[in-house]
């Protein structure tokens, strides 16, 4: 499990991962057998005081709080108040029927209703955070529903058949579940699943940030590695307006690893709970395979040989994560406050040290350090002309500039293992092979009439 040398290698990772990445704070809590084994803050919550991020510090948790809208509708069918086979428009003024087929909860539930995202949220966010956007004055529920009235004309597959990540579907939950319940989506929230589990400093107001010590600025990372002070956007609420904390959060996951009891209280049945986390839509990324969506949660089955369950959630200022192994009773929670290193994948390097495997054998951090070892300067025969490799994601970057012009090319790579590493890039509307040779320290790069060996790093 969670031994020194565990915790030694995720840290390690962990702060290289935000170096490398600019990331200005972070907050992580690990949980086994129900307990919080670990928690720590890494840099900073507040750059321009030095304030340093801790286990207590208050993040934007983003779309994790899809998870808790599923929780409360699947109270609700609990209590026989609504059914998941129920056509949503049972409950909205709005016509949902796609291509002759009525959407219906559990395709809202799955992001399956067959409409692709309308990207309220990605314009609003990026609008109030300076970033760019476009400006949508929508911020009630008769708002949303101005908004996506002709949305099903923008449909593109029959509910239930494709997965579309779709905002205003969660919207559309949250006004369901103050409709049935009589009360607001967040006081609902609050007095049915945060209260009866003691998550205190979980909440959706500003006014309460505001009013706390310990919570993490904001900030826009540029891609020249600069932090830029923000702001959240407060008006969003049932698809990712939650604040919360690490030590909260790991109170939440134990709920789901105890089956949906936490200290005698019931949140929901265990059934429910297993319905939640079965597989229905598949994903399109396909990381470890099998990948697929539930019910505000989504699932990975073959996380060594164990079924890893979490959601992550973004609004560009403040990132989260969090994972469970219902199997293995641990799980794992992080908060940043900037976009940078993908949490999920620093939350699945340390879920392997806690299971006894190695996480240098996860795909993404095989192609990273792969990928890694080529970046760099090259050159041709006795300096003649360089070109600059650079790393994009899990592509590379092959860049040919001078005083007066600059061309940059993708290249994607087909095979990275062994000692010829194998890209292509597009060409005259073909495919251009491009191969490394790396072999005794030496780095070579044969692209189209050239032979470039690497002389340096960037």
């Amino acid at each position: 499990m969670l031994d020194g040398d565990a915790v030694r290698r995720f840290e390690e990772f962990a702060f290289n991962c935000m170096s490398k990445t600019y990331l200005p704070g972070m907050s992580v809590a690990i949980i086994e057998d129900g307990e919080v084994a670990y928690s720590r803050g890494f840099g900073f919550r507040n750059k321009e005081y030095g304030f340093r991020a801790t286990s207590n510090t208050l993040y934007g948790i983003g779309s994790v709080t899809k998870s808790f809208t599923a929780l409360s509708i699947m109270q609700l069918v609990s209590e026989g108040k609504l059914g998941l086979d129920d056509p949503v428009d049972k409950y909205v003024p709005l016509d949902l029927e796609i291509m002759g087929e009525p959407v219906r909860i559990w395709h809202l539930l799955t992001h399956s209703s067959g409409i692709p995202a309308l990207a309220y949220a990605e314009a609003l966010i990026r609008y109030v955070t300076g970033a760019g956007g476009k400006w949508i004055p929508l911020a009630s529920y008769d708002d949303l529903f101005a908004f996506m009235r002709e949305a099903r004309g923008w449909a593109v597959a029959k509910p239930g058949e494709r997965w579309f990540y779709l905002n205003e579907g969660y919207l559309l939950l949250g006004y369901i579940i103050e409709k049935l319940s009589g009360i607001s989506y967040r006081e609902y929230v609050r007095k049915r699943i945060l209260e009866p589990l003691g998550m205190n400093r979980t909440f959706f107001e500003r006014e309460q940030l505001e009013a706390d010590f310990d919570k993490a600025t904001p900030y826009i990372v540029t891609k020249e590695g600069q932090h830029k002070k923000s702001e959240y956007l407060y008006s969003l609420s049932a698809d990712g307006g939650l604040i919360s904390n690490v030590m909260d959060l790991a109170t939440y996951i134990t709920m789901y690893l105890n089956r949906g009891e936490y200290k005698g209280t019931t949140i929901l049945s265990s059934e429910l709970i297993a319905e939640m986390e079965k597989p229905r839509i598949t994903l399109p990324l396909q990381v470890l395979g099998g990948e697929a969506y539930a019910y505000g949660l989504a699932v990975a089955p073959n996380f060594f040989g164990y079924k890893l369950i979490g959601h992550g959630g973004s609004v560009l200022t403040a990132t989260a994560y969090i994972g469970y192994i219902p199997e293995r009773k641990i799980g794992i929670v992080l908060l940043a406050n900037g976009s940078g290193y993908p949490l999920s994948q620093l939350a699945m390097y340390g879920l392997a040290l806690m299971l006894n495997k190695e996480p240098e054998e996860l795909p993404f951090v095989k192609i990273e350090k792969e990928l890694e070892t080529l970046t760099g300067r090259y050159e041709t025969y006795k300096g003649t002309t360089n070109v600059e490799v650079t790393r994009a994601d899990s592509f590379l970057l092959l860049n040919i500039k001078d005083r007066y012009t600059e061309m940059t090319m993708p290249l994607v790579p087909k095979k990275v293992e062994g000692k010829i590493k194998r890209f292509y890039t597009l060409q005259s509307g073909g495919r251009l092979p491009v191969d490394f040779i790396v072999d005794n320290g030496k780095v070579d790069l044969i692209y189209e009439r050239y032979r470039l060996r690497k002389v340096s790093s960037l």
